[in-house]
């Protein structure tokens, strides 16, 4: 398209309200030559200088900065290029102020960064400029990328501090912030991602944004500077059209976001679960495992609904398209093959080249994949793998609280000093010989794949597509002698990389992602017999419920000490969640106790009438639109995880109307699940509950200690649909039974420990033998 001169871009002002959004961006994309988008040991220095082309910082703004930063003492490394002759930073600006390890990491940028608050919003309305809201995460690698080559560039900033007013946000700390304007770019036609830049009007609405964006123009990628030109060049010269276009794209968010689409012609049924596993089967990649994408995330491939159906409908393949996956993830170079745990995503459909961030979120969500892999498999090497999954966790993100830090980061100090992505996690043939010697660094090298010519820069990640009975062979040594030769190579190759520069870590405590983890060391703990997982999830509940809630209400991190933000939906189901399955596999009054006291919060401050729940509560900061959110992805959405909440604790409580809540949701997302069931994995697994007749677990412990037995078949169960309570005879089932009423005559007969399997409230036989137990628990739900 040729360019257009100011006055002939048509910017779709004053059209209907029924314009929708895709429209009406399209024509916003029509300008896009118009936005110049179509080119092919220290202490701190006394002089204090405020960011270039920036309002000079008020005297008493200016004494906080440096007594905040005289506070870090001589060994504090500022973040930044831009150092005086005495290495303390030339520039500071708000975000020094700031707990957010993100908005600390942008302390130091010469940019006159603003936390996201009235004030910055304020000072762009004095000042007639909009603002550019730049959204991200600590250990974001495009993040910092782009930080270092316009963020921390005087002459960038210098430009942006004197024509908008700047944003940093931290989007784990503010998923709300980050989710309303993602989806305004994703309407845009913009794929998403972070860094994620988006202009806005100072009341807040959205008219342009992107992602990562090269200092100068790219390969057909525009440049930070021009567009910054542009756009404030347009924005100068017609400042009521931008915030026309902006407030017309907030009343199609608000439509988009709200959530109220209730025009099902039909609740979801069986049908939709064999349709969604049938449009996984058909983008299953059996080559390499997951699905045939060029970019992997293991969320895209939802195994523990894959497992599901295969134990609904008896298909082999099911089970064949998740044991892939999982063994295919283990194998590749995602999967830290030292360390245990996983990186966050595959740049290739091997598996082989990660991004190479470490999420608390990733880590529980594929424990607890694995786990059940095992148990529908019986493949121990899983088992063998979720242990490695939440042994990385305890020891590289336990904080001494007993609750878990958040990530960390893909970038770490290489030999030249430089910031480099994966170098801490790669190796060299000559670098694995100098730490195991040639003749077991050679049986290293081939057992992982390193070679000389590497994968990235002459670096090898590691990875284990060598057989390891073929590997013998070739080797003419016994099997067992190499994956004992192996193993220990595995230990010192580990602590030799413990004596590089590590990446950092992101220590936010956050109450969903703790509510996570809480889940899969609780399931750990209970379907391995390992009582550390159970401590440690025990531990973690405590510390957020103990040290996160103030006048009975979540707040959403932990940092420096405090308990900070406000806690969102994801929040309060995950924790949930986390208890219920710690209730399950620990038995605590105080955790089911604790369940029903935070969903009351939910249903007081989140809930639509409508059905579901909304992002924020309803005294919570007032967006362009309160959001309910439904789509499911790397981190699954509060509403999928609370559906199952609530149909697990009508099981437990005997309350219907938490099961009518919940099915309230699933009916409310029929037409959205048959449109787009990729989008649904997760609340997919609460139709599949609700589908199902759970099985209500009771087993009354006598006083011999024989419980083991039948507790042992319960573990190795493949039973997904159900709730389990294990009590003492007595007073504690007594206790338990106020809160769960299947307890009440209950007892263990004859003295021995009794297990009584109910559905629907009705009991079979009561049993005292395994074996009896084992054909109870093996009925699956109804066949499609």
């Amino acid at each position: 398209m040729a360019d257009q001169s100011p006055n002939k871009c048509p910017l779709p002002w004053g059209q209907s309200a029924s314009h929708r959004l895709g429209q009406s961006l399209a024509l916003l994309l029509a300008c896009i030559p118009l936005l110049g988008l179509t080119t092919e040991s220290k202490e701190a220095s006394s002089a204090f200088r405020s960011p270039p082309g920036a309002e000079p910082l008020d005297a008493a703004l200016q004494k906080k900065l440096a007594e905040t930063l005289k506070a870090r003492g001589p060994d504090y490394e500022p973040r930044t290029r831009n150092l005086g002759s005495d290495g303390a930073p030339v520039y500071s600006n708000r975000l020094l102020l700031e707990a957010s390890p993100y908005l600390q990491q942008h302390a130091h940028n010469p940019v006159n960064w603003y936390p996201w608050g009235d004030e910055a919003f304020a000072a762009a309305r004095r000042r007639g400029v909009p603002v550019l809201v730049s959204i991200g995460y600590s250990t974001c690698h495009w993040c910092h990328v782009m930080e270092e080559e316009s963020f921390d560039d005087p002459e960038t900033a210098e430009y942006l501090n004197a024509n908008f007013v700047a944003i940093k946000v931290d989007r784990e700390a503010r998923p709300d912030v980050d989710a309303v304007y993602m989806s305004a770019v994703q309407a845009m036609g913009i794929d998403g991602g972070w860094p994620l830049n988006v202009w806005v009007t100072p009341d807040r609405t959205p008219f342009f944004g992107g992602t990562y964006f090269p200092p100068a123009d790219q390969r057909g990628r525009p440049g930070f500077k021009q567009i910054l030109k542009r756009i404030h060049e347009q924005y100068a010269e017609n400042p009521e059209r931008f915030r026309a276009h902006a407030q017309a794209v907030a009343r199609e968010l608000s439509l988009q976001l709200a959530g109220r689409d209730t025009t099902s012609s039909s609740s979801p049924k069986i049908a939709d679960l064999e349709a969604t596993f049938r449009r996984y089967e058909a983008l299953a990649d059996d080559d390499w495992g997951g699905l045939r994408q060029r970019v992997k995330f293991p969320s895209s491939l939802p195994i523990p609904l894959l497992l599901r159906w295969h134990r609904r409908s008896g298909d082999p393949r099911a089970l064949d398209i998740s044991t892939r996956a999982l063994d295919a993830m283990a194998a590749g170079g995602i999967h830290d093959q030292l360390a245990g745990g996983f990186h966050r995503y595959s740049t290739d459909e091997r598996w082989l080249l990660p991004h190479f961030e470490k999420m608390l979120y990733d880590q529980a969500l594929l424990s607890n994949a694995y786990l059940e892999g095992w148990q529908q498999s019986g493949n121990e090497r899983f088992a063998d793998i979720t242990r490695s999954i939440l042994d990385y966790v305890q020891s590289e993100l336990g904080a001494p609280s007993g609750a878990f830090y958040s990530a960390t980061d893909a970038d770490s100090v290489g030999p030249g000093g430089e910031m480099e992505e994966g170098f801490y996690f790669t190796w060299t043939p000559d670098e694995v010989d100098a730490i195991l010697g040639p003749s077991v660094g050679s049986q290293f090298r081939l057992w992982y794949g390193v070679s000389t010519a590497g994968d990235v820069d002459g670096r090898s990640v590691l990875r284990t597509w060598k057989n390891p009975d073929e590997l013998a062979a070739e080797l003419e040594m016994p099997r067992a002698q190499l994956i004992a030769n192996i193993e220990a190579a595995n230990m010192k190759m580990l602590s030799a990389r413990g004596q590089r520069p590590a990446p950092l870590r992101d220590d936010k405590i956050i109450a969903a992602w703790n509510g996570l983890a809480i889940s899969a060391f609780a399931r750990a703990g209970f379907v391995l017999n390992q009582k550390s997982y159970l401590g440690a999830a025990r531990a973690a509940a405590t510390f957020v419920l103990d040290q996160m809630r103030v006048d009975g209400r979540l707040r959403r991190i932990w940092l420096q000490g405090k308990a900070a933000g406000p806690a969102f939906l994801s929040d309060y189901a995950f924790m949930i969640a986390g208890l219920l399955d710690l209730y399950e596999a620990s038995p605590d009054i105080r955790w089911i106790d604790e369940a029903i006291a935070l969903q009351g919060v939910l249903d007081t401050h989140y809930a639509d009438p409508m059905g579901g729940y909304f992002r924020t509560a309803d005294d919570s900061e007032v967006l362009l639109v309160r959001e309910k959110p439904f789509r499911d992805g790397a981190i699954p959405s509060g509403n999928s995880v609370e559906a199952l909440n609530l149909l697990r604790l009508a099981s437990l409580t005997g309350d219907d109307n938490y099961r009518n809540r919940g099915l309230q949701i699933l009916s409310s997302r029929g037409d959205a699940i048959r449109k787009s069931p990729t989008n649904a994995s997760e609340l997919l697994l609460a139709l599949d509950f609700a589908l199902d007749t759970p099985k209500e677990i009771l087993l009354i412990k006598g006083p011999n200690g024989d419980a083991d037995p039948l507790i042992d078949v319960v573990r190795q169960s493949f039973a997904p649909n159900r709730v389990i309570s294990v009590v003492d005879d007595g007073a504690e089932r007594d206790a338990h039974a106020s809160r769960v009423p299947l307890l009440r005559y209950k007892t263990a007969q004859k003295g021995r420990s009794t297990v009584y399997v109910c559905e629907n409230k009705v009991c079979k036989k009561p049993t005292s033998d395994p074996e009896v137990l084992k054909k109870q628990l093996q009925g699956g739900p109804p066949k499609p």
